[in-house]
């Protein structure tokens, strides 16, 4: 487990709708929550999250009482961010918001 200092939040809604993607889907019980970047050239770095299994360049931290890694190259990028699940008429998922 990591130190004190968690880089990035979930709100309540996000953490039901992993809980709940967790327990409909199957998701392997070695399997953590992954919060990061993909890509990062010329177009920018953009947000992602899915379940995958720790590695050893990940920091781990336990958040609304879910597993979620953070990769150490990415944390600057996730800090003051917060997970929010959105569920509208136009459009639903994640999404991430400043803090």
């Amino acid at each position: 487990m990591s130190n004190s200092f968690i880089p990035v939040t979930l709100t309540k809604k996000a953490a039901e709708e992993v809980r709940k993607i967790i327990n409909t889907k199957n998701i392997p019980a070695d399997y953590c929550l992954r919060i990061g970047i993909r890509g990062a050239g010329c177009g920018g770095a953009a947000m992602m999250i899915g379940f995958d299994k720790q590695k050893e360049s990940d920091l781990h931290y336990q958040i609304e009482g879910i597993d979620v890694v953070v990769d150490k190259k990415h944390t600057m990028y996730v800090i003051g961010k917060e997970v929010d699940f959105h569920e509208g008429a136009d459009a639903r998922g994640f999404m991430f918001v400043d803090v």
